[in-house]
């Protein structure tokens, strides 16, 4: 099992961000628990599968939460055990209507957020982050904050971890596959920051986990990893 990162938090409890100045607004799609992460399956079983997959959303929530430079976050999700889990950690929780995909979920996310808030400044997050850390991410807001519409690159330089719109700008989210090539074609401008490879380690294999172990994933990934090995011994 790999290192905890330094969390954001004190004895497991998250701390969120209640500063009135902090720009964005997050939104993290989350798909049903028993559709996620099919790919690490052969790394977790069937059974603890889905479990990885909550814990990784999870840690990218209290990390978000906890960036200064972040107002609030909204999971669409229509998960209930993932739903009550997160909503617990301080999220605000969106229904994935009517459910048609990825980038269908980003637009309904957002669109919640602005009806209460229409100058929103408003980010696409990942929920499989575990190795996130909260002062990475306002960096990456940061440089963001700059351009009407912005996107990070994930860590083999294909997808997309991170998309960003400025107040009144519309989020146009294309994520799947090869993203990164789709949202730079949109307009929007690719952040090129380095040191900030938490925010671009997304976890879909083994070997995404791996890096991300190698990293420092957070406490609950941490304990679900704990499970496996059990398991495995």
């Amino acid at each position: 099992m790999g290192s905890t990162r330094s969390p954001a938090h004190l004895d497991g409890e998250p701390t969120t961000n209640t500063d009135p100045t902090a720009r964005w607004s997050l939104v993290i799609p989350l798909k049903p628990l028993a559709l996620a992460k099919s790919r690490l399956a052969s790394r977790a079983g069937d059974l603890l599968r889905p479990q990885l997959a909550l814990a990784f959303a999870e840690d990218t929530v209290v990390a978000a939460l906890a960036c200064t430079a972040v107002r609030d976050v909204a999971v669409v999700t229509n998960d209930l055990l993932a739903g009550s889990r997160l909503r617990a950690l301080g999220a605000r929780i969106v229904p994935d209507r009517p459910a048609t995909g990825l980038n269908a979920a980003l637009v309904q996310g957002v669109r919640a957020v602005r009806q209460g808030r229409p100058g929103a400044a408003v980010a696409a997050l990942n929920a499989d982050l575990p190795a996130l850390r909260s002062e990475e991410l306002g960096r990456v807001l940061e440089f963001a904050h700059g351009f009407p519409r912005a996107f990070l690159a994930d860590a083999v330089g294909i997808g997309t971890t991170l998309l960003t719109a400025g107040p009144g700008v519309e989020l146009q989210p294309a994520f799947g596959g090869s993203s990164r090539s789709r949202h730079s074609m949109s307009g929007a401008v690719e952040i090129t920051l380095s040191g900030v490879d938490s925010v671009r380690q997304d976890v879909d294999t083994g070997d995404d986990l791996s890096a991300a172990l190698a990293l420092g994933v957070g406490l609950r990934t941490n304990e679900r990893l704990a499970g496996v090995q059990r398991m495995e011994g």
